[in-house]
């Protein structure tokens, strides 16, 4: 039980990689504050962690909310007594699959200013909690454009990149007082919602796509999301007690190089 006794709130916690981390985090031990701008998906978030005998409840928090997101932190701290872990998983309503040059500002800007205007408001509100109680863990989570040049994504690219900034200047600001900050980066997970739904009507190209992202990788497979969420449970844990201000790279090791050339030699002892 690596979070025993201890709180996590999650933002975003949707039926896909939000839900199945905060379930993760529930078997770990942990108590579950699911929120999501639409009440009606965080209840069915923590009524499943609930059905497997976790502890969970559910709250209706706009992200980009600063007032928001303020009173229900501090009605956590009060009833549960700390605010130990946040993780912020909010869609960043990103446009891709077209090129920079073709593209209007506002669908290039969007996801930027999503993600910061989230990432401060959260982190930041969380962070004034963490300082006081002198512990707490700041997760956050990127993909494969935060390590390399990735062409199509749009704004997400750099949504991505700001995300891991912020994040290691979080952790440098915050560390004195004993208060992590690490960010995830995925190369996306095939069981997750955004992969199904791609895939449910796919055309060949989309297909081929798919294949190619697994070929990019060095292992020749993406990351499931019980992947991304093993690797939260350990970052919030005291296993990960002194590892802040980095991003883990959880993408099959995408990031370190773009692998589509190396194939698979038969090997024989």
């Amino acid at each position: 039980m690596l979070l025993q006794n201890k709180n996590a709130v999650i933002y975003g916690a949707s039926p896909s990689l939000g839900g199945v981390i905060a379930q993760s985090f529930a078997a770990a031990g942990a108590t579950v504050f699911v929120t999501h701008k639409r009440m009606e998906v965080a209840q069915k978030v923590a009524a499943s962690i609930r059905a497997r005998a976790g502890l969970a409840e559910a709250a209706e928090v706009d992200a980009l909310d600063a007032a928001a997101i303020n009173s229900h932190l501090a009605a956590v701290k009060q009833k549960a007594g700390s605010v130990d872990i946040i993780f912020n998983l909010i869609g960043l309503k990103d446009t891709q699959d077209m090129p920079l040059v073709e593209m209007e500002l506002a669908d290039f800007e969007r996801p930027v200013h999503i993600a910061m205007r989230s990432h401060f408001l959260i982190a930041t509100a969380a962070g004034r909690i963490m300082m006081e109680q002198e512990s707490g863990v700041i997760l956050s989570l990127t993909a494969t454009p935060g390590g390399i040049g990735y062409a199509n994504v749009g704004g997400f690219g750099p949504a991505c990149v700001a995300i891991e900034s912020f994040s290691k200047n979080l952790a440098a600001e915050l560390g004195p007082y004993g208060v992590r900050a690490v960010n995830i980066r995925s190369a996306g997970s095939p069981d997750s919602r955004p992969f199904k739904e791609a895939l449910e009507n796919a055309t060949e190209e989309v297909r081929d796509f798919f294949k190619k992202l697994e070929a990019d990788t060095m292992l020749k497979q993406l990351p499931m999301m019980e992947d991304i969420a093993n690797t939260a449970v350990f970052l919030a844990s005291d296993l990960a007690g002194k590892i802040t201000g980095v991003t883990i790279d959880v993408t099959a090791g995408t990031t370190a190089a773009l692998n589509y050339k190396v194939t698979k030699i038969p090997f024989s002892r």
